[in-house]
């Protein structure tokens, strides 16, 4: 089967698996693990902030980031299909109490007029807008990739409204290496920021939430609290280094796949919009197609092609990573050609 229902499938590969091996480790609780520090202060570096704590989870980063800015019955404002708001489980309610104002944006992304617009009046019947979450590549708008000058343009008017700002990066390098903008740029102008390594930089788990040094305790605290503490951690953090100095680069090639199976599924029939690969994303409109989108992504699967449904009701993604080849690509989009074939007589599936 070629899987294309999301990049976290990956499986390491062999130097990674290697360097988790040889990894130096201690308690990570008690701050003695080497591996885990030095991963740490690179990431630190990496997102243009002063600490970073390693996590499990990009969810759990997250999570940690907004409990650290925000007060129960506060409010945060995000992106209308953000994952924070759509696929965290009701995080920002459950664990810490917060109200969600949503963003109409375009593939994800808004400006700040929009954010202006959100903003809750100074009322006491009214939550507090207190957060602002920017998700960059933006996963429900289809791997959409930020400019910096917008996110500038948002951080200003945040700061103006005197708003936490948080970036969900959770597939952050995907976005630097489309535009070209270095992961420092995007994140200095967030008082918050995650790091995802186990999507497209391809490590088997792991996250970081980065942020200045005044709010560095906060969040060392709330590891703990939400159960974010590891002991030998180490051989986790050795994955995520490595995947710092091979996979990032290399995210390049998924995106040039990503955009010839779009041109090639689109000349097969299948209804994708190739002007909008920015990234690894390839979605499938299925809203005005012969089949719907359970029948498409049924028939690609019988077909061997794995694609998975999207945020939008209408729409299933395929999503490049650092296991899919161009023989893969190139048997993608044979089983679309196949599948538009059998649809073409009648108009309507059986």
């Amino acid at each position: 089967m070629i899987d294309l229902r999301t990049d976290t499938v990956t499986q390491p590969s062999a130097g990674m698996r290697e360097a988790m091996a040889c990894a130096h480790v201690g308690d990570e609780q008690k701050q003695e693990d080497p591996t885990v520090l030095a991963l740490q202060d690179r990431a630190a570096a990496l997102l243009g902030q002063e600490r970073a704590v390693f996590v499990p989870t990009a969810t759990m980063a997250n999570q940690i980031a907004l409990q650290a800015a925000a007060r129960p019955g506060e409010e945060i404002i995000a992106e209308a299909q953000a994952h924070v708001l759509r696929a965290e489980a009701g995080g920002p309610a459950a664990n810490s109490g917060l109200t969600a104002k949503r963003i109409q944006g375009d593939r994800g992304i808004f400006g700040a007029e929009a954010l202006r617009a959100s903003i809750s009046p100074d009322d006491p019947h009214v939550p507090i807008s207190r957060v602002v979450s920017v998700e960059n590549t933006h996963n429900g708008g289809g791997g959409s990739v930020w400019l910096l000058e917008r996110i500038q343009e948002v951080a200003l008017e945040a700061r103006q409204l005197r708003l936490h700002l948080h970036l969900d990066g959770a597939r952050l390098m995907n976005a630097v290496v489309s535009s070209g903008t270095s992961a420092a740029d995007y994140g200095a102008p967030f008082d918050t920021v995650t790091l995802c390594f186990s999507k497209g930089l391809g490590c088997p788990l792991g996250a970081v939430l980065a942020c200045s040094e005044a709010l560095w305790e906060r969040v060392w605290r709330l590891k703990f609290l939400f159960g974010g503490a590891m002991r030998q951690a180490g051989i986790v953090a050795a994955a995520c280094l490595h995947a710092l100095d091979h996979n990032v680069e290399r995210l390049a090639q998924d995106h040039a796949r990503a955009r010839r199976l779009a041109e090639g599924w689109a000349s097969a029939g299948l209804p994708v919009r190739p002007a909008l690969v920015e990234s690894n994303f390839v979605m499938i409109e299925c809203a005005d197609f012969a089949l719907d989108r359970e029948q498409v992504r049924s028939r690609l699967a019988a077909a061997g092609v794995l694609v998975s449904a999207a945020a939008q009701k209408d729409e299933l993604r395929a999503v490049t990573h650092l296991d899919i080849t161009d023989e893969d690509i190139d048997c993608a989009i044979d089983a679309a050609s196949l599948l538009t074939a059998a649809a073409a007589p009648s108009g309507n599936s059986q």
